[in-house]
């Protein structure tokens, strides 16, 4: 996967037809301010502001695929025709100012029904606003998310798979051009591939083969909706940093398995499982997993994790560690970062500020 030119930050990057006009993206972050799944001014602002700030992706925050599939009721959704329209309006926005529009679709699962983490973030009460929740197992996550969920049959999960495809093509009518299955941080399709979440004894469940299948199948399923010409991508945690957990050989494994059905590539995070996980945070402490996936499955990455400065995210991408850098929190303290980075590193032609903002770079 090596390059013959040396690549670096605001190299562009092509996968399939669409090119990013450099390897910075806008992590999914969750703003939890939508009414019923519907975005609203904020999102147009908040993810339009990172467009205009010279990012190459900008990836919208973990939309559900289903009303029950909500982590808070401010979650967005694609579950319904309605989140349409006001997708259309932003993505539009994000286009012209040079940004690829990014849509990230989830359930989840067990960690569901919660409040807004202003609000306390624990469970809410079916009476409170808050909803049953459903998982491979009947296992409960801890600590403030105390709701036991309901093992999912076989319908079940057949009805996920057909909301994930659903979402797809909603995503789609509303311009995305960029997609991501959510399936890290301990949400639906993670619980089914960790043997901490999945105790189950049919062919969701017991051995990797079976418990990589829910997410294989669902990758399967949104690819034949998907169009060839886009990017289908996954979101992974490659370890769940407990022992008898999810690792990141099996993470290697399942990208393997995950290419061969069209999943072009692999973002890679790690966590959210379980709450007493011991979790060694530090800068960039997860782009080894990109660099390791990279290598060892042959597949495209993403690093994610606490890249704050401009010379930390080029060396990734010239070390090749990974393919793109999303940069996350650090892009909620500056909206324009990209712009910063490409005077830090001589690369100031490389993109522009805006005609309206130009006078001030």
């Amino acid at each position: 996967m090596s390059n013959t030119q040396a690549v670096h930050l605001f190299s562009p990057l092509t996968i399939r037809s669409l090119t990013l006009r450099n390897r910075i993206g806008v992590s999914p972050m969750c703003q939890y301010s939508c009414e019923q799944g519907v975005a609203g001014d904020w999102h147009l602002v908040h993810l339009g502001s990172r467009a205009a700030g010279g990012a190459g992706l900008v990836i919208g925050e973990a939309t559900a695929v289903s009303p029950e599939g909500r982590i808070t009721p401010g979650c967005a959704g694609l579950w319904d025709d309605k989140h349409i329209e006001p997708l259309v309006l932003i993505n539009r926005f994000v286009k012209q100012h040079g940004a690829a529009p990014g849509a990230q679709i989830a359930h989840a699962g067990r960690k569901a029904s919660a409040a807004r983490p202003w609000d306390g973030g624990g469970h809410l009460a079916d009476h409170s606003g808050g909803w049953p929740v459903i998982g491979p197992s009947a296992i409960p996550f801890g600590g403030e998310l105390t709701k036991t969920p309901r093992a999912m049959h076989a319908e079940d999960i057949r009805r996920v798979r057909g909301c994930f495809v659903a979402a797809a093509r909603r995503a789609l009518a509303a311009g995305y051009e960029w997609l991501e299955l959510h399936a890290a941080h301990g949400y639906l399709a993670h619980e089914f591939l960790s043997p901490l979440t999945n105790h189950r004894t049919d062919r969701y469940g017991g051995s990797f083969e079976n418990r990589i299948r829910f997410l294989v199948e669902v990758a399967n399923a949104v690819r034949q909706v998907w169009p060839e010409r886009l990017p289908l991508t996954t979101r992974l945690s490659c370890t769940d940093w407990m022992p008898g957990g999810w690792d990141i050989e099996q993470t290697v494994e399942l990208a393997r398995r995950l290419k061969g059905e069209g999943v072009d590539l692999i973002d890679c995070s790690s966590g959210g499982l379980v709450p007493d996980a011991q979790i060694p945070v530090a800068q960039g402490f997860q782009v080894p997993f990109a660099e390791r996936i990279r290598k060892d499955a042959g597949i495209l990455t993403a690093a994610v994790g606490l890249i704050t400065t401009p010379k930390q995210a080029d060396g990734i991408i010239r070390k090749e560690q990974a393919d793109l850098a999303l940069i996350g929190r650090e892009s909620l303290r500056d909206p324009y970062w990209p712009l910063r980075a490409a005077q830090a590193l001589g690369q100031k032609d490389a993109i522009q500020a805006p005609l309206q903002y130009q006078r001030a770079w």
